[in-house]
C-alpha cells in the first residue's frame, strides 16, 4: 500500500496534512554552503567531557588527551602569534613548519570519531567564522559551488578545517581535495580528518590510516594518526533493529505529528535521483520526523549510495524515522554488504536503526 493510499484511509489528526520529501526540490546558494560548515545539530552540544571512553579501549582515552592538547595549541596564535601544539598557530609572517599540521582519527564506524572531531571544533579557541567543519562530500560540493581558487581564498583565513568521512573511493575527488588541503596548509590552516576505507580493502580490517596517508600523498607528513579502537557504540547493549510498523500505523503517526513527512519509500528513492546530494540537508529542513511506507531493498548501488547520504543527514539532525515494510537491516543485498562500499552501508543501517528506535514514541504516543 502506498503512503497516499494509506493516508486516504486515515482520519487526519494534525491541523495539516504531513509534508512530503518528494515535493521538495531545494536550491542551496553557495553562501549557505559556507555558513553551514559547522558541526551538525546532533553534535551541537558534544564536548571532550561528554565523550565516554570505553575502559577496555585505552586508545579512546589517549585520543581525548591528545586532541585536548591539539585544541589548546591552536590558541597560540592569539597569544603573541607564537606557534602552538604540533607547530600550529599563526604568526605575522607565517612559515610552513616541518612537523605535522593535522591529525587523522583512525577507527571503525561507531567508535565516536565524529564526536571527537566535533569536540575539537568546539574546543578550538577561535570564532566560529574561523573554523570549518564538514564531510568530504560537503567540501567537494563547496569547491563545485565556489570554484577552486575562491574556495582556497575563503578557507585560507580559517584556524581549523575538520573533514569528516574523507572519501577514499573516488580518485578524482581525492586528488582535488588533497590539492586544496595543500594550499590551506601553506596558508597556516590546521587540519583534522576521519575517513572511510578503500573499496576492496574492507576485509583486511577496520582501519584506514595507511590508505588515507597514501592517497593524500604529499600531505601525509602533515598528519599525526590517532588510532581509536572499539565497537560500534550504537550496538553496545542495545536491541536489534526494531520491527517495522504497518502502513496504517505509520500514516496515523505522520498525521498526528506536527512537522512530519510521509512518503512511499520507492517514490522517495526515485526523487533522490533528481536532487543533488549536496541538497539533502536542505531537503530535511524543519522536519520533526520522517515517515516511510513500503520500505524495500534498494535496487542498485547508485540508489544505495544516495540513501547513505540521506541517512547521514537525518542522523546528523536527529530526525526520527518511522517505517513500514522491511526492517532497515534488510535494505542492502548480501552482494552490496560484501563489496567495496560495505562500510558505508553498515553505517547507514546503524544510523537508520538508531533513528527507528527514536521514532518508537511516535506510535506509542498515539
Amino acid at each position: 500500500m502506498s503512503s497516499s493510499t494509506a493516508a486516504s484511509r486515515t482520519e487526519p489528526i494534525a491541523d495539516a496534512a504531513p509534508l512530503s520529501l518528494c515535493a521538495r526540490e531545494p536550491h542551496v546558494p553557495a553562501d549557505r554552503l559556507v555558513a553551514e560548515m559547522v558541526p551538525p545539530p546532533r553534535f551541537d552540544s558534544v564536548r571532550f567531557s561528554t565523550y565516554i571512553p570505553d575502559p577496555n579501549q585505552p586508545s579512546q582515552s589517549e585520543a581525548v588527551r591528545v586532541l585536548e592538547g591539539f585544541a589548546t595549541g591552536l590558541g597560540g596564535a592569539q597569544a603573541g602569534g607564537r606557534r602552538g601544539f604540533l607547530g600550529f598557530g599563526r604568526s605575522k609572517a607565517p612559515k610552513t613548519p616541518a612537523g605535522p599540521r593535522g591529525v587523522y582519527l583512525d577507527g571503525g564506524y561507531g567508535v565516536g570519531k565524529t564526536h571527537l572531531l566535533a569536540s575539537l571544533w568546539h574546543a578550538t579557541p577561535a570564532e566560529p567564522s574561523l573554523k570549518a567543519f564538514g564531510t568530504f562530500v560537503e567540501l567537494t560540493n563547496l569547491v563545485g559551488a565556489l570554484g577552486f581558487q575562491q574556495t582556497v581564498q575563503t578557507l585560507s583565513g580559517h584556524r581549523l578545517l575538520c573533514i569528516d568521512e574523507f572519501e577514499l573511493d573516488d580518485p578524482g575527488d581525492t586528488v582535488l581535495v588533497s590539492t586544496l588541503l595543500g594550499k590551506l596548509v601553506e596558508a597556516g590552516v590546521a587540519l583534522a580528518a576521519t575517513s572511510n576505507t578503500l573499496p576492496g580493502r574492507l576485509g583486511e580490517g577496520r582501519f584506514a590510516a595507511a590508505d588515507f596517508l597514501r592517497e593524500i600523498q604529499g600531505l601525509s607528513a602533515h598528519f599525526r594518526t590517532l588510532r581509536i579502537d572499539g565497537e560500534d557504540y550504537r550496538h553496545r547493549g542495545l536491541p536489534e533493529a526494531p520491527a517495522p510498523y504497518t502502513d496504517a500505523q505509520v500514516t496515523k503517526a505522520a498525521y498526528a505529528t506536527s512537522g512530519a513527512s510521509l512518503d512511499a519509500f520507492p517514490e522517495l528513492l526515485d526523487h533522490l535521483a533528481r536532487v543533488h546530494p549536496s541538497r539533502y540537508g536542505a531537503l530535511t529542513d524543519g522536519l520533526k520526523a520522517v515517515c516511510l511506507t513500503d520500505v524495500r531493498p534498494v535496487p542498485d548501488q547508485s540508489t544505495a549510495l544516495r540513501l547513505v547520504v540521506l541517512a547521514d543527514r537525518l542522523y546528523d539532525r536527529e530526525v526520527p524515522v518511522l517505517a513500514s515494510g522491511l526492517p532497515f537491516d534488510k535494505l542492502f543485498s548480501e552482494e552490496m554488504l560484501k563489496g567495496g562500499y560495505r562500510k558505508k552501508y553498515f553505517r547507514a543501517i546503524s544510523r537508520l536503526t538508531a533513528l527507528a528506535r527514536d521514532a518508537a514514541s511516535l506510535v506509542q504516543d498515539q
